[in-house]
């Protein structure tokens, strides 16, 4: 979902050369995405943040909303707060900044649709900081609804741990 023709277009070539990932479709705003979404149900829906319509938060909660068993990765260059803490509350599973190699894209998407999270370095160090709590007591702490366990899975998560390992690890 990019409301750049070029994006979509050079995104969806580069996959469609890969034995083992299928493109079902690719929408242009928010709105063409929740249909597609709704028909096709796909495993991983590819999601930039900045669009006309409907920018990707609000698009990736209603796409959630209609079609739960697909995950959003989002695929964007934005990587303050203001947009990766909405993202992952909307219901975002993956955060891949758009200066990833192909094939780190690639790789992420085949983590996602197995369930496990891929943070771009620079974003997993934001999710960390914010984790260990503000350093300015001014600052809100932008977790503070997680549950303890909760925030132990997502700390695991962002230290690279794999769903089994912290399965495992937390007796889950």
């Amino acid at each position: 979902v990019d409301d750049h023709p070029l994006v979509r277009q050079g995104i969806r070539a580069f996959l469609e050369a890969l034995e083992d990932i299928n493109v079902c479709a690719e929408a242009s705003s928010g709105k063409e995405a929740i249909a597609l979404a709704q028909e096709h149900v796909p495993d991983v829906i590819l999601m930039d943040l900045m669009m006309p319509d409907m920018d990707g938060v609000e698009t990736t909660r209603r796409v959630k909303e209609v079609s739960p068993r697909s995950q959003v990765m989002m695929l964007t260059s934005y990587h303050d707060d203001e947009h990766i803490f909405p993202a992952l509350r909307a219901g975002a599973l993956s955060y891949i900044l758009k200066d990833a190699s192909l094939e780190q894209l690639a790789q992420a998407i085949r983590n996602t649709s197995r369930g496990e999270v891929t943070l771009h370095p620079r974003v997993a160090s934001r999710v960390i900081r914010e984790l260990n709590g503000p350093k300015d007591l001014a600052s809100p702490n932008l977790f503070t609804e997680l549950t303890e366990r909760e925030m132990n899975v997502l700390k695991n998560l962002a230290e690279g741990f794999s769903n089994a390992d912290i399965a495992q690890k937390l007796s889950i």
